[in-house]
């Protein structure tokens, strides 16, 4: 009998998944970070199309220091944005805010690994309070 089938995609989410339940809490890693907002807006390849947007303030107790979004294309492969780096550097230097722009890596759908990039982009801005 075989097990389920699993497709670079499901691969790649499963580790990522593990990845960021591993990590601890920001509340843990960033002992003074005492509040997060996050406004997160993705974008088509080009930067024209915005696909979506949202705003949140982060409950740092339960969020983890391992902080990855989606990409917005569902058929993505090995794509994500992972802005854990970005949130560190601004922790880090005590910066109350820091906004930017995030190209996904990954692959636009599985019949085009290795071929065509997906290239989506996420606009960013983290405001934090200590």
């Amino acid at each position: 009998m075989h097990g389920p089938r699993t497709s670079p995609r499901s691969e790649y989410l499963l580790k990522e998944k593990q990845r960021v339940l591993e990590s601890p809490s920001l509340a843990e890693k960033f002992h003074k970070l005492k509040s997060l907002t996050v406004d997160l807006v993705h974008f088509d390849p080009e930067g024209v199309t915005k696909n979506s947007q949202i705003k949140y303030t982060v409950n740092l107790e339960h969020a983890k220091s391992v902080f990855r979004f989606g990409c917005h294309n569902h058929e993505c492969v090995r794509g994500d944005f992972d802005l854990s780096d970005v949130l560190t550097q601004a922790v880090t230097a005590k910066r109350k805010s820091v906004s930017g722009e995030a190209r996904c890596q990954g692959w636009r759908s599985r019949s085009t690994i290795d071929t065509v990039p997906c290239r989506n982009i996420l606009r960013y801005k983290f405001t934090l309070g200590y």
